[in-house]
């Protein structure tokens, strides 16, 4: 188990992380400290061959009220009126973004509550979604004069364009059903079945072979950025060097032989 501060929960079973966002009382607003924290634990994760699946869920009626506008407003203070502070609270968000699309380990959002600006960000940024059928997201920043300019990059990539700029426009919240309807998250269930239902997607990806796994969600993220002909030239790639891998001769093996694969360590 990884031990980090009480901003962040963290839990392990059969190959499945499981970090929890622990700040309540603030919403579970995105602060420096707690980004950090989510920041080093995807680091651990990435170097723990026990992990296989990561899933992200917070305590609280809230999943995620995006950045802590608290701390953002206190940096006005500063003789630059913030703008040091903003654009280092910035980048660091971009960078957890980041991490969790770069990650070897496919990162799931558990979402129990409402998600706006950065904490839709997120669930947006992670590689799959459940949450629940009450559940909402937004991006509202366009309500307080501060459009949702960096939650717009995760959003604008996993939904249809026209329904990007409504949520990005209006701020206005999107159900759960609208969420699954337009690619947001994967699916809609019961509060009580949440967890039950994030896990048992863990557990069927994490029982799958982990070097293919790992191969194929870094080829889905690089060849979204090109051209058809080039994303066929790069996909046949790797799928020729994921054919010299041990996973597939067994994999192949295993079916032709109609036996249930032994995956390699």
């Amino acid at each position: 188990m990884i031990t980090l501060e009480s901003l962040l929960l963290s839990s392990y079973q059969g190959g499945v992380l499981r970090l929890t966002l622990n700040r309540p009382a603030a919403r579970n607003a995105l602060s420096s400290a707690l980004m950090l924290n989510l920041l080093d634990a995807l680091d651990q994760a990435a170097a723990d061959p026990s992990v296989r699946v990561i899933v992200i869920a917070a305590n609280g009626p809230v999943f995620s009220a995006g950045h802590d506008l608290r701390e953002l407003n206190e940096a006005r203070a500063g003789r630059d009126k913030g703008k040091e502070a903003f654009a280092a609270l910035f980048t660091q968000c971009s960078r957890l973004m980041q991490a969790i699309v770069s990650h070897p380990r496919p990162v799931i959002a558990e979402v129990q509550g409402v998600a706006t600006a950065a904490g839709c960000q997120l669930v947006a940024t992670c590689d799959l979604a459940v949450a629940t059928n009450t559940a909402k997201f937004a991006t509202p920043g366009v309500n307080i004069g501060l459009f949702c300019s960096t939650p717009m990059v995760a959003l604008s990539r996993n939904v249809p364009r026209k329904q990007a700029m409504e949520m990005l426009l209006t701020g206005e919240m999107v159900t759960a059903d609208e969420a699954v309807r337009i690619g947001l998250i994967n699916r809609a269930v019961a509060p009580e079945s949440l967890t039950a239902e994030t896990m048992a997607l863990a557990a069927r990806i994490a029982a799958k072979p982990y070097a293919t796994i790992r191969t194929g969600k870094h080829a889905f993220y690089q060849q979204l950025e090109m051209k058809l002909e080039d994303a066929y030239a790069y996909a046949a790639q790797v799928m020729t060097e994921n054919m010299l891998h041990a996973e597939s001769r067994e994999g192949i093996g295993a079916f032709l032989e109609k036996r249930d694969p032994k995956w390699p360590e």
